[in-house]
Order: structure tokens, then sequence, then C-alpha cells
């Protein structure tokens, strides 16, 4: 029974086939907010702070649902707990109408607060599927092929609600259509990945395996409590910094791109320069890892990446500092991919519970997009309008996020060892 358990992660094709899918579902939500931010702002004439209250609310939700996912996940399986995410981010969607038919901001981060809570129950489903589906050396590899799927519906997500809302002049009823269309979609995806050939899976270790198929996990034997693996700790934090710098870019690309190039049309195809940076680094991840790149050194690599293409984006003549945008993100590309099998290595049977606490860390996504926005009011001044260099200056905030990226690459993740 061993040998079928074996050869049962050797058979993931399929499977990836259609996980596939799904990042592209948790890109495609993630991407929407980048879109929402300045049309909100327009909308409701709110700060630049005030603006970034969008994608708070969508990543809030992973640090206040992250061990409830948990808890689901436990108890349903991966499979089911991707059904019931489908169904609550259709949820969200739904909820833009009444949204809309009030003007009620309040209403629209409720909205984005729901589909948030779906997207991490998702995150908590597929990442920990992905990593432990096949070989663990290659699960960064398997990630960036992932991450391509999510990344090209980053790019997706402002060029379709783009053919509904004009951010020159902004109509909230408009956007009532494209979410009705997203939940319709999201309906028929959950009701097909319940009937999908999408089998359960276990780390080495966890419970969920049967005793004659169980293999020794030395490190997690005899350890009774999650805080008694502190490079799933530190993977954490470099999660929480990490989503949270690899968001910012995707956050502020539109309104960076306003500021530098003027009210150019068609802004939100500005939003492509982050999913072009990040697709090419995963394609880069996809042909180096495991062959000629380790995770480790991967990750080593692209967090040093990240401090000098932060320094160009900071320092650069205002003509070249947006493009920086797009090296910044090819260093955030092989992050996420190497962070989570790093973080989550012989767990054991708390892996589940391990990927929870990383899921968690996505909250990065919220805090660190909305500290930058209000930096850049902070160095702005009061009644006046944001300016190249006041963005520039907001973007030091990404530069101790890699320093401690860098740290777990180099020690924080062998802690164990």
């Amino acid at each position: 029974m061993g040998t079928q358990y074996s050869q049962r992660k050797q058979n993931y094709a399929l499977p990836l086939i259609i996980l596939g899918v799904m990042f592209f579902v948790i890109g495609f939500g993630i991407g929407i907010s980048g879109f929402l931010t300045p049309a909100l702002r327009s909308a409701f004439d709110l700060s630049t702070g005030q603006s970034y209250l969008v994608t708070a609310a969508i990543f809030s939700a992973f640090v206040i649902f992250g061990r409830p996912a948990a808890w689901i996940i436990t108890r349903i399986g991966y499979r089911r707990s991707m059904v019931m995410a489908f169904l609550i981010m259709a949820l969200g969607m739904l909820l833009f109408v009444p949204s809309a038919n009030q003007i009620s901001f309040p209403l629209f981060l409720l909205a984005l607060f729901v589909g948030g809570v779906g997207n991490t129950l998702l995150q908590a489903s597929v990442n920990p599927y992905v990593t432990i589906i096949g070989p663990m050396d290659s699960a960064a590899m398997r990630m960036s092929l992932m991450g391509i799927m999510n990344k090209l519906a980053w790019w997706i997500a402002p060029l379709f609600l783009g053919v509904f809302i004009d951010l020159q002049q902004v109509r909230l009823n408009d956007v009532i259509f494209p979410f009705y269309m997203v939940a319709g979609i999201l309906l028929i995806l959950g009701i097909g990945i319940y009937f999908a050939p999408l089998p359960e899976v276990s780390a080495e270790g966890e419970d969920t395996i049967p005793d004659d198929q169980m293999q020794d996990s030395s490190y997690a034997k005899n350890k009774t409590s999650i805080w008694q693996f502190p490079h799933l700790i530190l993977g954490a934090v470099a999660a929480f910094l990490y989503i949270g710098i690899e968001i910012l870019p995707m956050a502020s690309a539109i309104d960076f791109a306003r500021i530098a190039f003027g009210d150019a049309p068609n802004l939100e195809n500005y939003a492509r320069f982050v999913t072009i940076g990040l697709v090419m680094g995963y394609i880069f991840g996809v042909i180096t890892i495991p062959r000629f790149l380790s995770q480790k050194k991967a990750l080593l690599i692209f967090s040093v990446l990240g401090i000098l293409s932060t320094l160009f984006l900071s320092l650069a003549p205002v003509e070249y500092a947006f493009y920086g945008l797009l090296l910044v993100s090819f260093a955030n590309s092989l992050m996420w991919p190497a962070i989570w099998p790093l973080a989550i290595a012989d767990l054991g049977k708390f892996t589940k519970i391990g990927s929870s606490f990383l899921v968690m860390g996505i909250v990065g996504g919220a805090i660190i997009p909305l500290i930058f926005g209000y930096i850049v009011d902070m160095v702005k001044g009061a009644n006046e309008t944001a300016s190249v260099t006041d963005f520039q200056t907001a973007y030091w905030i990404m530069i101790p996020c890699y320093l401690f990226i860098f740290y777990f690459a180099v020690h924080g993740h062998r802690i164990r060892k």
C-alpha cells in the first residue's frame, strides 16, 4: 500500500492542469483590486491612503480566516474545501451589485472582504496541494507553473474590467454586469471541481495517512505544537513581507502611471508591466528549478535582485522610474514558490496547520500597500497632488522586506537542522 501511495503522487499531470485553473481564479480575484483601487478612489473622492483600503479589505481576510480555513480543510479535505471557496468567492462578487446600487464604499469593502475569505480558503487548499502532490525538490517548479496562470489573471482582470468601466469617468453602475458574469463563472467552476478527478493527498507524516503507509518524519515526530517549528514561523514572516511587496506594484501601478504619464488613455494597460515581470520570472523558474538552481538559491538570488531593483525604482529619473516596477516584479516572481516548500518542510502531521500559518501571512498584501499609501500622503503634504518622487520615496518600504527574505533564504529555513 505504501507503493500505491508513492505512485499516486507521481501521477499529477491532470490535477496540475485543474489546479492551474484555480490559480487563475485566485489571480483574478486579487487582480481586480489593482483596477478597483483607482476606480473607487475617483468614484468616492478618496485620499491615496484611503483608496488602499480596497487592497486591505481583500487581504485582511487571510489573517482573520486563515486558521478557520485549516480547520475546514482538516475536516472535509482539500477538494471539498476548494469547492466551498468558489462558492464564497461567487457570493463576494454578487455583493458588488448592492454596493453599486447604494453607492456605498463600506459595502464595496464588505464585498471585497467576502471574496477575500473565499480566496483564503482556496489558497490554503491549493498551495499545499501543489507542494505535496509531487517531489518536494521540484515544488518551486510546480508553483512557478501555477504562478504563470495566477499572474496571467492579474493581467486579464484589469483589461476585463476596463471593457466596462472608464477610469476617466467612473460610474458605479458599470460594475454590475461584469461582476454578475464573474459570479456565474465561479459557480460553474465550483460545480466542476466537485466532480473533477482530484485525489486527496497528504504530506509525509500527516495523520490522514493510514498507519501502514506512514513514513517517519523525524523532525516532527515528537513535536506537540506548531510553535515548535521556528522555520515555519520565520517562513510566515517572510510570506507576510513578500506578499506585501508583490501586491504593492500591482496595487500602485495604475496610479503611478497616471502621475508619470498624465491622463493617458487605457491606463489599465500599465498594470501589465507587473504581470510581465512576474511571468518572465516564473518561466525562468520552470526552466531552472531544480535542474540548475535549488529552491534555496533561487530565493537568495532573487531577494538580492529585489533590493537592487528597488534602488533603481526609487532613484531612477522620472522618465524611467515606472519601468522599475517591471524589474521589481521579476525579482518577486520566484519568492512565493521558494518560500512555501522551505517553510512547510518536515512539518509532518502539522502540514495543514502550518499551511494556514503561511496563508495568514498573506495579510501582508493588506498592510504593506496600506502603509505605502499613507507614506505617499505624508510625504506629499496636505492639499497637494502626489508626484513621482513621492511614490519613489514610499517604495523604500520594500528594502527591509527584501533583507528579511534574504535572511530566511540564507539561514532562517535551516534552523530546524
